[in-house]
């Protein structure tokens, strides 16, 4: 069963409730109603078939459409924004929460990511501290005893949704000091002439532990994406190593393949 019919008619819901009524009248089985209504939604979702920022019917007209009691309805709503698949806000219509792309191929930052694609990067600090590093930020960084970094910490924000965790080290003999980073790592780093020339990463899946749910509003367990990201100076010094747990539904990597 697909979802292709639903597009931008979804704002007058007629699009919307057909399909997920033919998905309900398809789904039989054992799963309680309230879960076959997000399903069928999540199952749209991840086809693309809601463009960015569309808002659903009002509850009580696609609780019509679909023969079901808002309160089922209002459910299956909950656990899709619990997901982060939705946005919803007091007195305002549910809207689909848009997913974001990076591009594995290119070296930019996130605020310039975001900025790309028409969002507006914002962040919250967690932390801003100069220490001595770990033992993997001693090593990504090839940094000797007595060696101290700059230790930055916060939550990556998307026209204000938390959507990330970044915890990036850099050697405090290139960064004096967190309080001189602002929006963007790359844009303070460029200033201090050590941008970053080259950088390599690596993504592995995961799952949220509490501290990650509380910070990205969801739930314990929820999928989450982890990029590890080491980056060189033209000279070949590591510059930066970083640590960033994207929540799972709000982020896709994307990457062009060529023969």
């Amino acid at each position: 069963m697909t979802m292709g019919a639903v597009r931008q008619e979804t704002e007058g819901g007629s699009a919307l409730g057909g399909a997920l009524a033919a998905y309900l009248r398809a789904a039989q089985d054992a799963r309680p109603l309230y879960r076959k209504v997000a399903d069928g939604l999540a199952e749209a979702m991840a086809q693309e078939q809601f463009n960015p920022a569309t808002h659903l019917p009002g509850e009580r007209h696609l609780a019509e459409e679909l023969g079901i009691a808002r309160a089922t309805l209002r459910r299956a709503l909950d656990e899709l924004a619990e997901a982060g698949l939705l946005h919803r806000r007091q007195g305002a219509r549910t809207e689909v929460t848009p997913r974001l792309e990076k591009a594995l191929a290119t070296l930019t930052g996130f605020s310039a990511e975001l900025r790309a694609r028409g969002v507006v990067p914002g962040h919250r600090w967690l932390s801003r501290r100069t220490l001595a590093p770990g033992a993997a930020e001693a090593m990504a960084l090839g940094l000797g005893s007595g060696e101290m970094i700059v230790r930055l910490e916060r939550v990556r924000l998307a026209d204000g949704r938390p959507i990330a965790i970044e915890r990036a080290a850099v050697p405090a003999a290139v960064l004096p000091s967190g309080q001189m980073v602002g929006m963007s790592l790359y844009e303070t780093l460029a200033g201090l002439g050590a941008a970053p020339a080259r950088g390599i990463q690596r993504i592995r899946a995961g799952v949220m532990t509490a501290s990650d749910a509380e910070h990205l509003q969801s739930r314990p367990g929820d999928p989450i994406l982890i990029v590890e990201r080491r980056c060189f100076l033209a000279d070949g010094r590591a510059v930066e190593f970083t640590e960033t747990r994207y929540h799972g539904a709000s982020y896709d990597f994307l990457t062009e393949l060529r023969p």
